[in-house]
């Protein structure tokens, strides 16, 4: 087999592959037990008709197509090997040439990941927020924690932002009553922030037991998009009341007897939230400068397939929440226009990301042990509550253990950036990624984010 390589794009080639047909023998064996199976002779039994008969009643032509269809697919991967390209879309194949008994050829038009140069990226500087925990910190975790253990008490007074209320909702049309638009002894904190706007403006400075009526547009059923009358009927009208801070609340909050013991527990846990993200930051930014120094043409299909999957999510997004499509963009603050706007840009990052992260896998020789893929199944068997072994048999069952080697060995290409920066945090002290490892995981390195995420949650 011989290869030609045309550059028709710096993202797009052309291959122009010659096959001896020697080559095609095992593909033309198989097309012809294939072809036997499928037709009827008289006086043959099924997948027993011989080759010259099945070319005589049915004609070469039938067993050529069937060998080239199998054959072209698998010679299509192994041209692709032999020139060290690497594709990111399906190839357009065109068989453009077949010589019976000698050759055949056929060309592949594939858009595929550019060539570029990575620039040096030892030393380079970046600067990541301190790690200092201030006495602010530890209140806001504090306040976070009280939240969690407040209570609602009634009050004989209206309602004001934060409050809590208890109410029956409904919607008319015209003074006609819509069924699915009406709810009893909903719970709500004034103030939240609704998808029916002014729902929050309506409640505040209401009573209990008192009902009042605006005009809104409804955001979800048959009836979304259309301007109502909904009704509120408030039933109470309940405070929120913190615990005091005291002794009694580190108990009733904690493992601990005394505040000071639990500040001082918060105090070091943020410490160490800080530092996995000098980590991260130290990563990231590193990776930016990276990204900021190198022009990359980014290949037009692969793009639009990323581009067409983050729209496809949002779909899905916008149909799971039940909403009308505006009501939708509105309860994010945003704009449809906007979120496309979005997916562009970070369609455009993240293919850019992927190509520079595997570049220097190559370059660092980067690989995936057996127990660093068993660490990241169990780990995101964690995140998504499943057992391990059904995580490790639905990413082996669906082909994915493959893009899950992927992201681990661009986590460690990104390691690697960081390991590599010359890190200060804004007070102008020097970072020491080393120095965090061994604080945080025993000397272990830190191979993704997930960790930190986690520990952040049970802050």
């Amino acid at each position: 087999m011989k290869t030609a390589v045309e550059e028709l794009s710096p993202t797009r080639v052309k291959l122009t592959v010659e096959v001896p047909f020697d080559e095609l023998r095992p593909s033309m064996d198989a097309a012809y037990k294939k072809v036997a199976q499928q037709v009827r002779v008289p006086g043959f039994r099924p997948g027993k008709v011989p080759a010259r008969i099945i070319e005589q009643r049915f004609g070469r032509a039938v067993v050529l197509e069937e060998t080239l269809n199998d054959a072209v697919p698998k010679l299509y991967g192994q041209a692709v090997d032999e020139v060290d390209v690497f594709p990111v879309s399906q190839p357009d194949i065109e068989v453009t040439k077949i010589d019976d008994g000698e050759q055949i050829e056929f060309t592949a038009e594939v858009d595929i990941r550019p060539n570029f140069e990575l620039p040096d990226y030892q030393g380079a500087e970046v600067t990541v927020d301190s790690a200092e925990v201030s006495d602010e910190d530890v209140d806001t975790q504090l306040d976070a924690l009280r939240q969690r253990f407040a209570t609602l008490t009634g009050v004989e007074r209206p309602a004001a932002n934060g409050d809590f209320v208890v109410m029956d909702l409904r919607a008319e049309i015209d003074g006609e009553n819509i069924e699915e638009q009406q709810a009893n002894e909903v719970s709500y904190e004034v103030g939240a922030g609704s998808v029916l706007q002014g729902l929050d403006a309506a409640l505040e400075g209401m009573s209990a037991e008192e009902e009042k009526s605006f005009k809104t547009e409804l955001v979800g059923g048959e009836n979304a998009g259309e301007e109502a009358d909904v009704i509120i009927n408030v039933k109470s009208v309940k405070e929120k009341v913190l615990p005091e801070l005291d002794d009694e609340f580190a108990q009733l909050a904690s493992e601990f007897d005394t505040l000071d013991e639990l500040k001082n527990s918060i105090r070091e846990q943020a410490r160490r939230n800080k530092l996995i993200d000098q980590v991260v930051q130290a990563r990231e930014k590193a990776l930016d400068a990276l990204l900021d120094q190198i022009d990359i043409p980014l290949p037009d299909s692969a793009l639009k397939t990323e581009v067409d999957a983050r729209k496809h999510n949002l779909d899905h997004q916008v149909a799971e929440s039940g909403l009308s499509r505006d009501a939708f963009f509105r309860l994010y603050q945003t704009t449809e226009e906007e979120r496309f706007a979005e997916f562009e840009s970070n369609s455009a990052k993240a293919l850019k990301v992927g190509f520079v992260l595997d570049k220097i896998v190559k370059s660092e020789e980067l690989g995936v042990s057996e127990q660093e893929l068993t660490n990241f199944v169990v780990r995101r068997a964690m995140e998504m509550g499943v057992q391990p072994n059904e995580l490790a048999k639905h990413l082996a069952d669906n082909d994915q253990l493959t893009l899950a080697m992927v992201e681990i060995v661009r986590d460690k290409a990104k390691s690697v950036l960081g390991d590599a920066a010359k890190v200060v945090d804004t007070e102008g002290n020097e970072v020491d990624l080393k120095a965090i490892y061994s604080e945080i995981n025993g000397g272990e390195v830190v191979e993704d984010e997930a960790p930190a995420d986690e520990e952040k949650k049970e802050a």
